[in-house]
């Protein structure tokens, strides 16, 4: 698929340009112009563009616009990346900073919500936009630059508080950073004594597994203990390539844990979420949340009821593998952290007897007593 993509609108590249991730950055689809040059804009597509500027960006990789059905303007993956103009329509409980990070940033870069551990957002820069990203404030603005002074003050303040083990790197996409940058910032994380982890959050293994080098897994190696957080959002997702850039992870001993997203008319079905978390588990990639969407403003037209994640994970109980269901999270706005919003089997007590709902809607009792 990608072989006939590359041939079709880049005829002129070679296959060491399409695998290297520099070359595709370079080539990223970012302007009305450059996506009409490989899809017909629905004309929802074409008003994102003529309505009043949202300093949101658009960027697609060419490996990323491979893997869509270019003919369906209702494609899942397309609707996640390329701009609708219902994303500028502000619905009921959004804000442009949801989470409130902006009220926990003690120090620029630095989102520090929970006592233990902190969010460094060490670069705005994106390979490709999620159309929901609830950082949508940020992400591409050019504010959060990627120098190594930039960085300074947020590891002194990790430095300087004892009570923080663990670090996430976040932006933006960190792996969007050069080797060098990352060595440099993880170097500088292990030197401090009392942080015990660090975390990457990134789309990248998704939207540009070409950027999985053994060269960047050696850095990553060198740091020690290294988790990977990675963005899933379809079974479509999980592609040869995608394959490639798990298995080298895997092998360097380097965790991988996946956060999804719940959209509507995306991945809310539960058989859609079911080949999604299977197949990740085959690729040695634990499914660790299934997250409602944030209230990003424009982000309505995304948003499921609760009521149908607590569904599909109920209905995933009893028909997959147990670690290859997530936990159900939802944020709660203004900064209250991640709640677990999952469906209750815990119907009631009678006694000291629980009563029990499981998978199949059967009831049983479990003697409990207080």
């Amino acid at each position: 698929m990608a072989t006939s993509f590359q041939q079709r609108f880049f005829p002129d590249s070679e296959e060491l340009e399409w695998e290297d991730w520099h070359w595709q950055l370079r080539n990223a689809f970012r302007s009305k112009e450059q996506l009409k040059r490989v899809i017909t804009l629905s004309c929802e597509e074409e008003r994102a563009f003529s309505m009043s500027a949202r300093p949101f960006p658009v960027a697609i990789t060419p490996y990323y616009m491979s893997v869509m059905d270019l003919a369906d303007p209702d494609d899942a993956l397309r609707k996640t990346v390329v701009p609708s103009s219902r994303e500028h329509v502000r619905g009921p409980g959004e804000f442009w900073d949801p989470l409130g990070e902006s009220d926990h940033m003690p120090v620029p870069r630095i989102v520090h919500t929970y006592p233990s551990k902190v969010l460094f957002l060490v670069t705005d820069f994106c390979a490709t936009y999620c159309r929901y990203c609830t950082r949508a404030r940020v992400v591409g603005s050019g504010e959060l630059k990627t120098v190594e002074d930039e960085w300074t003050s947020g590891l002194d303040y990790i430095s300087g508080d004892s009570r923080i083990r663990d670090v996430l790197l976040s932006g933006g996409d960190p792996l969007t950073l050069s080797d060098g940058r990352l060595d440099w910032i993880l170097s500088r994380l292990k030197s401090i004594p009392h942080v015990e982890i660090v975390r990457l959050g990134t789309k990248l293994p998704a939207v540009l597994p070409q950027r999985i080098t053994p060269e960047l897994v050696s850095v990553l190696d060198q740091h020690s203990p290294i988790w990977m957080s990675v963005h899933f959002t379809h079974p479509r997702e999980l592609t040869n390539a995608v394959e490639q850039a798990c298995d080298r992870l895997a092998r360097a001993g380097i965790p991988v844990v996946s956060q999804t997203v719940l959209l509507q008319g995306v991945n809310d079905r539960t058989e859609i979420l079911q080949a999604l978390f299977e197949g990740l588990v085959r690729l040695r990639v634990r499914p660790y949340y299934l997250h409602q969407c944030d209230p990003i403003i424009g982000s309505a037209h995304f948003r499921t009821p609760v009521a149908r994640g607590q569904d599909i994970i109920r209905n995933l109980h009893g028909r997959t593998t147990g670690f290859a269901i997530p936990m159900y999270m939802l944020d709660a706005p203004g900064g209250g952290g991640k709640v677990p919003i999952g469906p209750e089997f815990i119907e009631g007590r009678e006694g000291d007897e629980l009563l029990l709902r499981n998978y199949e809607g059967r009831q049983y009792r479990y003697h409990d007593a207080v």
